[in-house]
């Protein structure tokens, strides 16, 4: 029996669908392992596949391609080292769902199989819909060690890892895909420790890291002694292949050397995680680049500098897309703006355009004054724009709308909701702000110092659809804006709870009707970075025809 066990965390950024990648991904890290002197190397959840591989998961043949593929990764374990990899496994029998597995692979073959037990079913997660659960959780034994091995969400209640202590397990070794939000690494470490505590076995918790669609996997893999230490902690936001090296003494196996990175917090942290998921979202579909409408707004400007960092300055095009009512200080802020990033800024006027339809409609208008509708049909002169800059240039159009608009309905369809992505949209306008100041103060990238021009983040927030518009015209000022919405949106709280914060009873009743409104809205916009608990679309779905509407009580 080895009394030393090297551990190798593979924190690596598969792709859903691209077995033949994922393959080639996993044999390069265990060649690494191998060379760096890993006794068993430990990968994340469903590696092979990719995660969330959501209804993929029900087709037999993508089952197959991820049974040949970790068929064929097990020869590379015959001169070590073992690997512990996620993969789809068939059900039981024919009329079964799939399972989501993780392969015990060593000597050159298939040695074992763990079934994730406990499905999640909650937030983005859909599990229970596609596969099957396990049984009860497998103990692994590799060089005389007994490795348990639960499956991410099994480690998130009591049980699975009792079972495992009880039959004999010394270490959790634990596969995770858990997607990035603002709480989730300390919900993470809360968690390990109370499984740790539960067990009193060592724990060794290796995460993805990378974009797919909406979700970012943020790495920050980690190992806990089993008195519940941190003794390991890996990079977030960045691939990473760390050792781990463990010994057993009398009070069991402790760990005696591994790195230590820092992990990044605050608005840096939602940063990083906007970037990654901009940049593997646009390389992982095929685009060449992006291209945007650089209004001379500071949505549009930090979106451009995200960009810009996750793709560099050479594969972002900016247009600016004037009107009649486009203020000179836009127009000179854009160009400042796409001149310190680096990117091109070309100009096109929509004023053309504007006329045409205004000429075209206006019959068919019977004399009714001008109103919203003709604001709107600017947005969507300028959406209509930049899609035909998309299909001619190919490259990905950028949307650029934050949450606390989305929210309320303060966007076109057809306009300026056009796009393939938004990395604003789980972002409020005030964290807008927080986020650019962050920026502003740093260069994590090597891009482009001081990117946004200070007028931009002082000056009233404004659409410039009609003459001196701006945005509180209509809407509270943000800060109370993102207040409500944070109370209706992210904790489901009552109005009369929010009336008690100190907000009028009237503007929290008009924010709720704004807020269910515009659902219809949100079901039509480009997928964006999930940043936080309660994303639109991926964590709260309401009904479009909703007739439920909350009332304030006490006044």
């Amino acid at each position: 029996m080895s009394k030393r066990l090297v551990i190798a965390a593979i924190q690596a950024n598969p792709t859903v669908g691209a077995i033949v990648h994922n393959e080639a991904l996993a044999r390069e890290r265990l060649a690494q392992a191998r060379a760096a002197g890993a006794d068993i190397a430990l990968f994340s959840e469903l590696f092979l596949n990719g995660y969330p591989p959501e209804d993929l998961a029900l087709k037999p043949a993508f089952w197959a391609a991820g049974q040949a593929a970790v068929e064929r990764l097990a020869l590379e374990t015959r001169d070590g080292p073992a690997a512990l990899i996620g993969v789809i496994w068939p059900g039981k029998d024919a009329a079964s769902r799939p399972r989501n597995a993780l392969a015990f692979l060593a000597e050159g073959e298939i040695k074992g199989l763990a079934f994730k037990c406990d499905l999640p079913n909650y937030g983005v997660f859909d599990e229970k819909r596609v596969f099957e659960p396990g049984d009860r959780p497998e103990v692994f034994e590799w060089k005389g060690v007994k490795i348990g091995a639960p499956v991410c969400e099994d480690i998130w209640k009591p049980g699975v890892c009792g079972d495992l202590k009880a039959r004999g397990a010394e270490i959790l070794l634990v596969p995770n895909g858990s997607p990035y939000r603002r709480t989730a690494d300390d919900e993470r470490m809360k968690v390990a420790r109370a499984r740790v505590a539960e067990t009193g076995l060592p724990l060794v918790y290796v995460n993805e890291v990378g974009g797919q669609d909406e979700l970012v996997f943020d790495g920050g893999s980690f190992a806990l002694s089993a008195k519940g230490e941190v003794v390991m902690r890996l990079p977030m936001f960045e691939e990473a292949l760390a050792l781990s090296t463990w010994e057993k003494g009398e009070a069991g196996w402790t760990c005696v050397e591994a790195p230590m990175s820092d992990w990044v917090t605050g608005p840096e942290e939602i940063y990083r995680a906007m970037v990654m998921g901009l940049r593997d979202y646009v390389r992982k579909s095929g685009f060449p680049g992006v291209l945007l409408g650089l209004s001379g707004g500071v949505d549009s400007a930090i979106s451009a500098i995200v960009a810009a960092d996750a793709l560099g300055p050479e594969n972002v095009r900016c247009f600016m897309l004037p009107s009649k009512y486009t203020s000179q200080e836009s127009l000179d802020d854009a160009e400042q703006c796409a001149r310190r990033i680096g990117c091109r800024l070309d100009e096109i006027s929509i004023a053309p355009a504007v006329d045409a339809f205004a000429q075209m409609l206006t019959p068919h208008f019977e004399n009714r004054a001008p109103d919203l509708t003709e604001e709107n049909i600017q947005a969507r002169a300028r959406g209509l724009s930049l899609m035909a800059l998309s299909n001619k240039l190919g490259l990905m159009l950028l949307t650029t709308g934050n949450k606390s608009e989305m929210a309320v309905g303060y966007a076109t369809l057809y306009g300026d909701m056009c796009g393939g992505y938004n990395v604003l949209k789980d972002l409020y306008k005030t964290d807008v702000y927080a986020v650019c100041a962050w920026r502003n103060a740093n260069d994590p990238y090597g891009v482009a110092v001081d990117p946004i021009p200070e007028r931009i983040l002082t000056k009233a927030p404004s659409a410039e659809l009609r003459p001196d518009q701006k945005d509180q015209d209509s809407l509270p000022e943000y800060a109370e804006l993102d207040a409500i919405l944070h109370g209706l949106v992210e904790e489901e709280a009552t109005l009369d709870e929010i009336v008690a914060r100190g907000y009028a009873p009237a503007t929290v009743e008009r924010i709720q009707r704004l807020l269910y409104n515009s659902e219809y809205k949100r079901r039509q916009a480009a997928p964006g970075v999930k940043l936080g608990a309660r994303a639109f679309g991926r964590d709260r779905r309401y009904p479009i025809v909703n007739g439920f509407r909350d009332q304030v009580t006490k006044v």
